[in-house]
Parts: structure tokens; sequence; C-alpha cells
């Protein structure tokens, strides 16, 4: 960590985007202390305060904010720049920290991160998992791998797979209390419900193929949170379930469950990776952002 102007946006750069201290010390390989004094000197140097400190987390004073928008801004012109010039030559290397929701994580992008961190060995991947909703403007997040789109003009997402939300049962509850032939016949079937984040996920959508959205609100005896205990709970035929293909296809694909009302389509749930709007993307970032497209691509049905 030196001491001139432009390792000073450097330095910022990285401690802004960090979640406290210590995780900037582990990134730049020093103690915390040394952290806490390179940031005093520029805090010095400046004239006034850049972050508000306490035992485990900083926030980021109106200073602050200021300062790290304009190195963040200027850090990405740089290492653009210095990708440009090693584009041909230079290995992939850096650190890209990740952050998926748990259930596509655990199924797909783990994997495919693991693949990536193995073919980069100069690349270190930090994989954060969550069901929480993430606006990763602002934070040290580089990817947001998620299902569906964001509204955040201050973010840019790219698709990387499509997927829809279908609905299935096994074939032992088919044989019990019949097949739906409409979504309105699901009312009378027990549908289990994923409960995620604040969405309504008891009213189930489907297309009519005139474009028009049928809205059915479904009812069961079992609600989670968690996508993998009511697929669960499905396969021991105890009900319904909506879920994404990209989860069900391997169960669909060996007759474990079964596609009920295959001939509507259900509103697009496409896997897409968001990440901070910015002049240019990093090479890692870019490599990366190919390398889930493929591979969720070769890995889900109908991507």
């Amino acid at each position: 960590m030196r001491g001139g102007l432009g390792d000073d946006i450097l330095f910022f750069d990285i401690v802004a985007r960090s979640r406290s201290l210590t995780e900037a010390a582990r990134e730049f390989g020093v103690s915390v202390s040394a952290v806490s004094k390179r940031l005093a000197q520029l805090e010095a140097r400046l004239g006034v305060p850049l972050v508000q400190r306490t035992t485990r987390r900083f926030t980021l004073t109106p200073e602050g904010d200021r300062y790290a928008a304009g190195a963040a801004r200027l850090a990405a012109e740089l290492e653009a720049l210095e990708d440009s010039i090693a584009e041909q030559h230079a290995d992939l290397r850096g650190r890209l920290h990740v952050r998926s929701t748990i259930g596509l994580g655990r199924a797909h992008i783990a994997d495919l991160v693991a693949e990536f961190a193995a073919r980069h060995p100069l690349v270190q991947i930090d994989l954060e998992l969550s069901s929480a909703p993430l606006n990763i403007a602002g934070t040290g997040f580089d990817l947001d791998i998620h299902v569906g789109a964001l509204p955040d003009s201050r973010l840019t997402a790219t698709r990387l797979c499509r997927n829809q939300r279908i609905v299935c049962a096994t074939p032992e509850y088919i044989r019990r209390h019949g097949t739906p032939a409409t979504p309105s016949d699901l009312e009378d079937h027990n549908c289990i419900v994923l409960r995620e984040n604040e969405s309504d996920y008891a009213l189930w959508r489907f297309l009519a193929p005139d474009g028009r959205e049928i809205a059915t609100r479904v009812a069961g005896d079992l609600v989670s949170n968690d996508g993998d205990v009511i697929t669960r709970w499905c396969l021991e035929s105890r009900g319904l379930i909506m879920r994404s293909r990209w989860q069900v296809a391997p169960l669909l694909a060996d007759g474990s469950l079964i596609h009920i009302l295959p001939d509507l389509a259900t509103p697009a749930a496409d896997i897409y990776a968001a990440y901070s709007a910015s002049p240019a993307l990093p090479r890692r970032t870019r490599a990366l952002l190919d390398h889930l497209r493929r591979g969720l691509q070769a890995r889900i049905p109908d991507c």
C-alpha cells in the first residue's frame, strides 16, 4: 500500500467495496492496523473523514461516498486500460466477489465457479449464497446471479439462461388425485407453496395462448421458504409444486415428476447476472460471465 495519488484512489476503491476494515486487510494481505493507518493518512491529506468506524463495520460519510464513486470509476478505467494492453498475453488474475441465490447457487453456480477457478489459477473467487434480496450497487460484489431482472438503473443485467416456472407432481400423486386440466382445477388440489422474499407465491401465474395472464390462488397444508424442502415434499407425493425448470429438469427427465399443464406457458423467470454499470468490465468478470452462460446452457434443457 503505497502513498501516491493513484495509489490512494485504488486503495480507497477497495476499502469502499469491502464490508469491514478486516475484509479490506485480507484483500491487501496486511494487518487491520496497517489499513486503518493508511486510511487515516488519506483522510488527513484530504482534510475530511471518509468513513465512520465501528468495532465491526464502517459506513461511508457523504464525502466518502463521493470519493468512492470517483475512485470506482477511475479504477475501472485503469483496469480496462491494462486489460486492453494485456488482452493477448496475460493470464486472468485478481479477485471476484460473486453472490447467488441459495438454490441456484447450490445446484449450478457453485460447480461452474469452481470450474472457472480451476481453469484460471490466478483468479480467486469469493462466492456468497443468500436468499435475501440485494442491490449490489455500492457493495463489494462484482456479480449477483438471480432469477428475474432487477429494475435498478444503476445496474446492468445480462441474461445467462432462459427459464420458466412449471407445475409438477409425482405419478403417484396424479394416480390418487387426478391431473389438473386447467389453472382453476389447481384450487381443488393440495399445492405446496414456496414463500420467498415478499412476493405472493401462493398466486400461480400462467399465460393463455392469446398472451393474457391467468392468475390462480392456490393453497395447501405445507408452506416453506426453502425450495429444496418443497421439492422433497412433492417427491413424497404430498402435493403439487411450481418450481423453476433449472431445478426440476432432471426429475422430469427421469420420470420422478410430471409436468402439469404443459400446454400453458408461464411468465419468464430467466436467470440473470447483475453488475454495477461501468464503462468497461474487467476481463476476468467478462470471462466468468461467458463461462456461466455456456455452463448453464449445457446443464439446463431449453436454456
